[in-house]
């Protein structure tokens, strides 16, 4: 799962979420060098012609359009969120790529965790009343249930 609980110590635990990467590295630099094989095989019968010219740009394009997106998704995995837990204060921090951290600080004590149908299937805040922010959205419904039943386990230990 692509978040992990750590103990601290008396009763505090910190929580990292990120979102979980499909494509390593190394997967990358292979699929960019298959896409390019590919794309040069057709380019074979028209070699000595003018209509290479003019496919050429093309498969250029194609091929920087894939670098691209996939580039941009690497940045956007880079998205962090950790949950410090302790008997006295629940603090968030969230970051993204090219943004400022966004924080929230409560007393755990009021903090629930609710799972409910929103923007995403099983969509999971966190409220304290006076506040609710989203914790997980780039999480699999499946492992915002598990994490919903494990913040409710640790909140209900700290009380």
């Amino acid at each position: 799962m692509p978040y992990d609980w750590r103990d601290i110590g008396e009763g505090e635990a910190r929580l990292v979420l990120w979102p979980f990467r499909s494509l390593p590295r190394k997967g990358f630099v292979w699929f960019i060098a298959v896409t390019v094989t590919l794309l040069a095989m057709p380019l074979l019968a028209v070699l000595g012609s003018v209509i290479l010219w003019g496919l050429l740009p093309f498969m250029a394009l194609t091929v920087w359009g894939m670098w691209y997106a996939l580039q941009r998704s690497y940045r956007s995995g880079e998205t962090r969120e950790v949950l410090m837990l302790s008997p006295t204060r629940l603090s968030l921090i969230r970051s993204d790529p090219g943004r400022s951290e966004r924080h929230w600080e409560t007393n755990p004590y009021w903090v629930r965790p609710i799972l409910r149908a929103g923007p995403v299937e099983d969509y999971l805040t966190l409220t304290d009343g006076a506040r609710e922010i989203e914790l997980g959205a780039f999480l699999t419904p499946e492992e915002r249930r598990t994490l919903h039943d494990q913040l409710l386990r640790r909140l209900a230990d700290l009380r």
